[in-house]
């Protein structure tokens, strides 16, 4: 007569893996199964505490996730597994023989198994000691029950719990599926996705081109120096071993742009794998319907953003993060450039450094009116390099599109730096000097050069100094009433002024003014700040007060 835990096996017919629950992606970390309850949960479900479980072997494999319950005494039980499952036995059928009985717990663990929970009384008094040091050696988790459960309201209770998670995964999978759709229809740009992504999963999360370089990421400021320090090699190498990074490729159309990488985080409902997947989906969507330049200009808008914000944790940080965005930034000489006048695309200014065997990395100038074209370009050149005006000027056409005019571009220069924290002070030395109203080049195209400008080196040099800013309030405050009042240019024609000194006409021509109303704006002035507008001292403040003015209004 069959023993009658035997029969019960027939109805435990095990339902296909769940979509993310096993499933691994571009060489990262398993997902982790969310949906599926682990070992250790089931063991304290009121069905089985009911038995008096006792955990004998495999304390560490408590948390490996159950996807089905399987009930059976059959010692041929191994062939019917796919994995995964959770075995429940009297033992009935089991080999007698110490031999059979070790390789009978080998072939479990073999085909998958999660955990084997054995019933005493019915069939054995006592676990064999055979059993529990074979599943000792491998790592399974044994429970013994004590008392006496109905194991039909063991699986009920189980698989219970199992559907109703999985139902709620897939519940989270359209949420999450349903979230990302409507970023890429609404054309959400790649550095938003990307943090999106990291807020769904509670986790880093890093978008790579194939060069390895980071494109955009959403990481916690404390871990970007450790993260972002040699990122290609670590990379690399997650790419090829087997870690606990979630690596998932963009790709459409059998074009493949990159990787989207998500750090270790907490279980997600729908699967980390499901999310970080969706996410991938709308960034080639995004890829397909831009320009191809948008993954550049995107990610490195905001790094340049919270570089000339102070948005970093510390300087070896914003440098290691520079670095994997292909940036090197040790070892190099740096300089801070702004290009007005004409649009540049980020792949233009880098194509155009590489041609000097350098790298740059381009992003709107903040604070510029649209139609004046400004960026600002960080350039990163091998050591000791000259960036002489033969070599800019080279560049500077390089980041033109071939059909676009170089009449009136203006490239400003930083002094050369060799750390990051001289790059930023070469960056807001360009800044300042592209700022600042001059006189075009004959040819068309002008360099400026901050070591050309010491008055404006100063500047930047004290720009947060109380004392400086004092002295352009006190100075320029009655222009910038009539100004603001009026909806004037008096600021705009001292800076012609200013930038003429000696030439009226050629300040007049700047301000697009005729001499006569030209004139009239000067007297006024004077009136105004109540000074002579032909004293060299007086001319001498109003300019530095002017140059501070125009370096602290972003």
């Amino acid at each position: 007569m069959p023993d009658r835990r035997e029969d019960e096996s027939i109805r435990t017919d095990r339902p296909a893996v769940p979509n993310g629950a096993q499933a691994s992606a571009g060489g990262g970390a398993a997902d982790d199964g969310a949906a599926l309850p682990t070992v250790r949960e089931i063991l304290a479900l009121p069905a089985i505490a009911a038995g008096v479980p006792e955990v004998l072997s495999g304390e560490g494999a408590l948390d490996a996730r159950v996807r089905w319950v399987h009930v059976s005494d059959s010692a041929g039980v191994a062939r019917l597994l796919d994995g995964g499952e959770l075995l429940l036995s009297t033992g009935s059928g089991w080999p007698t023989d110490p031999g059979e009985l070790r390789d009978f717990i080998a072939g479990l663990v073999d085909a998958g198994l999660s955990g084997l929970v054995l019933e005493l009384g019915a069939h054995y008094r006592y676990v064999p000691a055979v059993v529990e040091g074979a599943a000792r050696e491998r790592g399974l988790a044994l429970i013994a029950l004590h008392r006496e459960v109905k194991f039909v309201a063991l699986t009920e209770a189980v698989h219970s719990r199992i559907i109703s998670e999985q139902t709620a995964a897939l519940r989270a999978r359209d949420e999450v599926r349903e979230r990302f759709t409507a970023l890429s229809l609404r054309g959400s740009p790649v550095d938003y996705l990307v943090a999106q992504l990291a807020q769904t999963l509670g986790a880093p999360v890093v978008l790579e081109n194939l060069a390895y370089e980071v494109v955009a990421a959403e990481v916690p400021a404390g871990i970007e120096q450790e993260l972002f320090a040699n990122w290609e090699q670590r990379s690399r190498h997650a790419h090829r071993n087997r870690g606990d990074w979630l690596i998932v490729p963009v790709e459409a159309r059998g074009i493949r742009w990159g990787n989207l990488i998500a750090l270790p985080g907490p279980a997600h409902p729908a699967g980390r794998t499901g999310v970080i997947e969706q996410g991938a989906i709308a960034l080639a969507l995004g890829r397909l319907a831009d320009d191809g330049d948008e993954w550049m200009r995107a990610g490195r808008q905001r790094l340049v953003d919270g570089l000339l914000e102070g948005r970093f944790a510390g300087l070896p940080a914003a440098a290691a993060r520079l670095t994997a965005a292909g940036l090197p930034v040790e070892g190099a000489t740096l300089h801070g450039l702004v290009v007005t006048g004409v649009p540049v695309t980020a792949s233009r200014a880098d194509a155009a450094a590489q041609q000097f065997g350098g790298r740059a990395l381009a992003a709107a100038a903040p604070g510029w009116p649209r139609q004046t074209h400004a960026s600002i370009v960080l350039l990163s050149l091998p050591i000791g390099a000259q960036f002489a005006d033969a070599r800019a000027r080279e560049f500077a056409r390089a980041v033109v599109d071939a059909e676009a005019s170089t009449d009136h571009l203006v490239l400003s220069i930083g002094q050369a730096a060799s750390e990051l924290d001289g790059l930023l002070g070469s960056v807001q030395e360009a800044i300042d000097l592209a700022r600042v109203p001059g006189a075009r080049s004959q040819r068309g195209l002008a360099i400026r050069r901050a070591e050309d400008r010491p008055l404006i080196r100063l500047v930047t040099s004290l720009r947060d100094d109380h004392r400086l800013l004092r002295h352009s309030e006190q100075m320029l405050a009655p222009l910038i009433e009539y100004d603001l009042a009026r909806g004037g240019d008096l600021l705009d024609v001292l800076g012609a002024t200013l930038a003429h000194p000696g030439n009226r006409t050629a300040a007049a021509g700047a301000s697009h003014l005729s001499r006569s109303v030209f004139y009239q704006r000067l007297t006024l002035i004077g009136q105004l700040l109540g000074v002579d507008l032909d004293d060299g001292e007086t001319l001498t403040a109003l300019h530095l007060a002017l140059l501070v003015r125009r370096s602290a209004v972003r």
